[in-house]
């Protein structure tokens, strides 16, 4: 998609990339193949290529129906994990992850490299039919 809007239509233009790099491959007992290794990810790859515009990583890791005003027990919201290297960019999408999907936690791009598995890790409950309301919470002390 990116490659047909072109580099001049996204210059300087904040563009979420919610796609994980899923390979050609059926999924091992439920677990997702990737087409990237573990120090690489699809979003370094594409700011890379994409290097003027303001790429940032977000709702990888959420289904459709947690992403708006998703509840859990007890009130618990839960994260949404966000990377980018513009700091204006993370900070309008974190503005919309509040309101969709969870509390946000920013960090830079190479942080895709362990924000894109959890993807694996939330199909396993969808791909094995076990639960379609996975999300994540990062709890610190």
């Amino acid at each position: 998609m990116l490659r047909s809007a072109g580099n001049d239509n996204i210059k300087g233009k904040t563009v979420i990339d919610t796609c994980n790099p899923i390979a050609e491959a059926p999924p091992d007992h439920g677990v997702l193949r990737f087409s990237t290794g573990p120090n690489e990810s699809l979003m370094e790859n594409l700011q890379k290529e994409f290097s003027d515009a303001h790429l940032v990583k977000a709702f990888n890791s959420v289904g459709a129906p947690q992403m708006v005003n998703p509840q859990y027990g007890g009130g618990v919201r839960p994260t949404m994990f966000i990377c980018g290297n513009n700091d204006a960019a993370k900070k309008t999408v974190t503005g919309s992850s509040t309101s969709l999907a969870g509390r946000p936690r920013t960090w830079q791009v190479e942080a895709a490299r362990a924000i894109e598995p959890l993807c694996m890790l939330w199909c396993i409950s969808g791909l094995r039919r076990t639960s379609g309301r996975t999300q994540f919470k990062l709890l610190h002390k």
